[in-house]
C-alpha cells in the first residue's frame, strides 16, 4: 500500500511539473516570456524535479517488479515442516500405526480445544514418555 501511495503522488506531481515545463518553454520560445535569470533558474529547476521524480518513480516500480513474490510466510512453511516432523515422530513411535496417532491426537483436540495443530502432537508425544516412565 506504501508504495502505491509514492507511485501515485509521485506520477501527479510529475504530470503537473510536466505541464508547468511545457508551460514555461513554450511561453519562451513564443516570445511572450523574457528570458532571464529567473526563468533560466525557474526553466531549471523544473527541469531538475521533472528528471528526479522521473527517475524516483519509475527507479521505485522497477524495484517492485524485482522484488520475489513470496506466496507463504516463512513462519508458514516451518509450521508445516515442525508439524510433519512431529507427526512422522508420533507415527514411528507407534511402530507406523497411522490411525491410533490420528486417534490420539483427535483425542487431545477434544480435551484441549483451540490449540496449534503442532502442540497436540508434541502433547500426544509427551503423553506418551511419561506413560512409558
Amino acid at each position: 500500500m506504501g508504495n502505491q501511495v509514492v507511485i501515485l503522488v509521485g506520477t501527479f506531481v510529475l504530470v503537473v511539473t510536466g505541464l508547468l515545463l511545457g508551460y514555461v518553454l513554450s511561453q519562451l520560445v513564443l516570445g511572450y516570456l523574457a528570458f532571464n535569470l529567473l526563468t533560466l533558474l525557474g526553466t531549471i529547476s523544473l527541469l531538475l524535479i521533472f528528471g528526479t521524480l522521473y527517475y524516483v518513480l519509475f527507479w521505485q516500480l522497477r524495484r517492485e517488479q524485482l522484488q520475489p513474490v513470496n506466496r507463504t510466510p516463512p513462519t508458514q512453511v516451518d509450521e508445516e515442516i515442525t508439524g510433519n516432523y512431529l507427526k512422522n515422530r508420533l507415527i514411528a513411535r507407534l511402530s507406523g500405526d497411522v490411525a491410533a496417532a490420528e486417534r490420539l491426537i483427535e483425542q487431545a483436540k477434544q480435551n484441549y480445544p483451540g490449540m496449534p495443530e503442532n502442540w497436540y502432537c508434541e502433547r500426544v508425544l509427551d503423553d506418551l514418555d511419561r506413560d512409558d516412565r
